[in-house]
């Protein structure tokens, strides 16, 4: 069911007493409606990162977490990326760290400065 479906029916709910408080519990037939959504997230929204203009002469960071079949799929991914964008450059980052994000591993500067020297980036996940 969508999320604001699920708002639609939250305060429905509300508002039609299925909270169980009848009209002498809380005031005359006052509903208080609460938010399904809870707090807010802290981090300021951002938009998407812009986007290069071609892949043609560009570094990509082509990232494969600790799947078995991540390294295959980043491989046959940078030949079909060669074939199409010949002076096209790859970089790889191999996450050792199973079912986890590089960002949230000791290796965070790491993974940080190879994002900060690619172009774009290319995620596999090998599942």
């Amino acid at each position: 069911m969508p999320v604001a479906a699920l708002a639609v029916l939250f305060s429905a709910a509300a508002f039609t007493g299925c909270s169980g408080a009848s009209d002498s519990q809380n005031g005359g037939g006052r509903y208080e409606v609460m938010s399904p959504w809870g707090d807010a997230d802290p981090i300021q929204m951002r938009g998407i990162s812009p986007r290069i203009d071609t892949l043609e002469g560009k570094k990509i960071g082509v990232f494969a977490n600790s799947k078995r079949s991540a390294p295959l799929q980043i491989r046959t991914l940078e030949r079909k990326l060669k074939e199409r964008f010949p002076t096209i450059q790859t970089e790889y980052y191999h996450s050792q760290q199973p079912n986890v994000v590089a960002i949230e591993t000791p290796d965070k500067d790491k993974f940080i400065a190879w994002l900060e020297s690619v172009d774009a980036a290319i995620l596999a996940v090998g599942d």
